[in-house]
């Protein structure tokens, strides 16, 4: 089972504790929506790299000037027109990697490089590390792959796994790593509060009174480039996620009946997992989510 890190009331507050206690896992997974896993990602590797040893970036000393953030260098996933990773600043043993512009996964080829750059001997002398900040965006072959750095991890080697949906990877993956959970809601989640979000919201509130047409209309919005509208029907899939079960909740409390409900989170999982590792057509996984949606609330 994976090991869930201490100081959850403050992530960032848990992990500088860990680096200045010297008690730094080979990987981590940051499970949460929002910036803020990244953002924490980002200062938790720069911290690790960092020679003061005090668990947060010092900024004064040669690590964390190379470590500092520029304007990020493109990352291509085939390796084409621009680098599989890049560097966090102009850091040589700090790795960052996310999907490429117009993929739709982190591809094999980026987990590769990324096991060839740890076989490598730190430039600096110190720690390194690795994000992979699209961690939901692997699929299983590229999980597989990841799988031989996370059972035999070179020496004074930390790899970050962030994302907002753990289940999306395989068990064997999370089993491994140290988890560190970002609280859902501080004033609500900041994934529910944009613009996109409510709309999408609101279109669901009437999902359950829609005809097949309808649906069928609403699924046809996600037609197009398939990186485009995997990530549209991701975002469809992870608000409705989040709303269904706030109203699951609010039913159970009211002794509604949830069963179709909870049969819907299970559909919608199943969604995910189509579009993000099995590479399905984003507009049929829209239909089969909202009809999903019209059974929870019908």
């Amino acid at each position: 089972m994976a090991k869930t890190a201490s100081g959850q009331g403050d992530p960032a507050h848990g992990l500088a504790e860990a680096i200045a206690a010297d008690r730094v896992h080979s990987a981590y997974l940051f499970a949460g929506g929002g910036d803020e896993p990244r953002d924490t990602a980002l200062s938790f590797v720069r911290a690790l790299a960092c020679s003061s040893g005090l668990g947060t970036p010092c900024e004064a000393c040669p690590a964390c000037r190379r470590s500092t953030p520029g304007d990020p260098v493109e990352i291509d996933g085939s390796g084409k027109s621009g680098p599989l990773y890049r560097h966090v600043g102009d850091h040589p043993d700090l790795v960052w990697v996310e999907r490429g512009a117009g993929d739709t996964r982190v591809r094999i080829g980026q987990v590769r490089a990324l096991q060839e750059a740890f076989r490598l001997r730190g430039v600096e002398g110190g720690r390194r590390a690795a994000v992979i900040a699209d961690a939901e965006w692997l699929n299983h072959e590229s999980q597989n792959a990841l799988l031989r750095i996370l059972e035999e991890p070179p020496a004074r080697t930390t790899l970050v796994l962030v994302t907002p949906q753990p289940a999306g990877l395989l068990a064997t993956v999370r089993s491994r790593c140290q988890r560190v959970r970002f609280p859902v809601d501080r004033n609500g989640p900041a994934d529910m509060q944009s613009d996109e979000a409510l709309e999408i919201v609101a279109r669901l509130a009437s999902v359950g009174r829609m005809g097949v047409p309808d649906i069928l209309d609403w699924a046809e919005e996600y037609r197009g480039p398939r990186a485009i509208a995997a990530a549209a029907v991701v975002e469809l899939i992870g608000v409705g996620t989040q709303w269904l079960h706030s109203t699951t909740c609010e039913a159970a409390c009211a002794g509604d009946p949830v069963d179709r409900r909870l049969a819907a989170w299970t559909t919608l999982q199943q969604c995910r997992k189509s579009v993000v590792q099995r590479n399905a057509n984003p507009q049929m996984v829209a239909e089969r989510a909202l009809f999903a949606f019209q059974e929870a609330l019908s």
